[in-house]
């Protein structure tokens, strides 16, 4: 428990969101106080309240990506859970996968591993700041055992949004199905899966969703099924040996994170009654002031893409200290918090230049505010 009693800056939403929804805390002390079980595994009331709250949740999650069936919505421990089950669920022996050249580590290093155990390829496409991919490119990138397309939505380095209704209209004509990455988007950015056909959806429940940690979840389209990653009891058929075939039971072994998931829940409905398109809006406010305000200090380099093709994230290098001490001195200075290093996406760095000394990230939720910019761009000028 911090002891300084300034009031802190939190810039660090690509990493989790603070503070969380309101709501979030009250759902959570409910569960604990009042209910307590685990959803399918009792007779009881309060069994029977968990099942209803999960079934809530997920459809409230389904509901926000336009999924018609929220049953191939499966809950997961973060977006690298289901990132993981995505990738290794799909993928079979000398598979081939296209990438982005700015994918995080949660793509990257299951690729590498699945390379080592099925021989596996992968091919990474360059991106632009500002979004822009080489479609001829990708064509030719194209082979018979092409699998997969995985491509991230918004970067965590430097807020670079991808151009997913192109992606999904070459995937749906290739056949291919396509995997995206939402973890720096979905809740700050309108995302129908429906409308811009996408196949499978990775997402964290604790950034823009403004959930607890311990969240996420795994959407499926209709008619693509994956290899299990874990088997166990899931409070169905346990007279049988196997694994359930039916959604969601036969990807969501084991009692569920119940307590987080009922933060989320919270989170929510925080979410609708506030509109996604108002959190976007908030968000492009701030960084326009952002960007505006770092025109002037011209001493620190900024990687980041423009306003438009933004999910929110502004990387920086300081000509003298390195990412790991400007960070230190913006926490102890001005209780302003950031992320320095790679931020688990070397890929991301190798792109733009800043690898392997990586920058200081800060990264904008909608619980910031104009003065609260204007604050930390005050600050920077003192480090110039």
């Amino acid at each position: 428990m911090s002891t300084n009693p300034q009031k802190r800056i939190y810039l660090d939403h690509a990493a989790t969101s603070f503070p969380k929804a309101p709501g979030v805390a009250e759902a959570i002390q409910n569960y604990l106080s009042e209910c307590g079980a685990s959803a399918g595994r009792g007779a009881y009331q309060e069994a029977f309240e968990a099942k209803d709250l999960l079934d809530e949740v997920r459809e409230d999650l389904a509901d926000l990506i336009a999924a018609k069936d929220p049953k191939r919505l499966i809950f997961t421990l973060n977006a690298s859970d289901a990132l993981n089950l995505a990738l290794k669920g799909i993928l079979k022996l000398k598979d081939h996968v296209v990438v982005s050249g700015i994918e995080h580590n949660s793509v990257c290093r299951p690729l590498h591993e699945l390379k080592k155990r099925l021989e596996i390829e992968f091919t990474k496409i360059p991106v632009s700041l500002e979004g822009e991919l080489d479609f001829k490119l990708l064509e030719k990138s194209i082979r018979p055992t092409t699998r997969l397309l995985a491509f991230l939505q918004g970067s965590n380095v430097s807020g670079t949004l991808l151009p997913l209704e192109l992606l999904s209209d070459f995937s749906f004509k290739k056949g291919i199905p396509l995997l995206v990455d939402a973890s720096q988007t979905l809740g700050a950015y309108p995302l129908d899966v429906t409308k811009i056909k996408i196949d499978l959806l990775a997402f964290p429940g604790h950034k823009s969703l403004l959930g607890p940690l311990g969240t996420g979840g795994l959407w499926v389209r209709e008619g693509l099924d994956l290899q299990t990653l874990k088997e166990g009891g899931t409070g169905s058929f346990s007279e049988e040996d196997t694994q359930p075939k039916f959604w969601p039971d036969i990807h969501e072994s084991g009692s569920h994170n119940l307590l987080g998931i009922a933060g989320l829940g919270a989170a929510l409905k925080f979410l609708k009654a506030t509109g996604v398109e108002k959190i976007r809006q908030h968000k492009e406010n701030l960084l326009q002031q952002f960007m505006e305000g770092l025109k002037n200090i011209p001493s620190l380099k900024v990687i980041a893409a423009p306003v438009k093709q933004n999910a929110g994230v502004i990387s920086l290098q300081h000509p003298r200290l390195n990412p790991q001490e400007f960070a230190l001195a913006l926490d102890a200075q001005f209780r302003i918090q950031v992320r320095p290093g790679l931020h688990c996406a070397p890929w991301a760095h190798q792109t733009f230049g800043t690898y392997p000394q990586g920058t200081v990230r800060m990264s904008i939720g909608y619980s910031n505010t104009v003065q609260e910019v204007e604050a930390v761009l005050k600050a920077l000028r003192s480090f110039s």
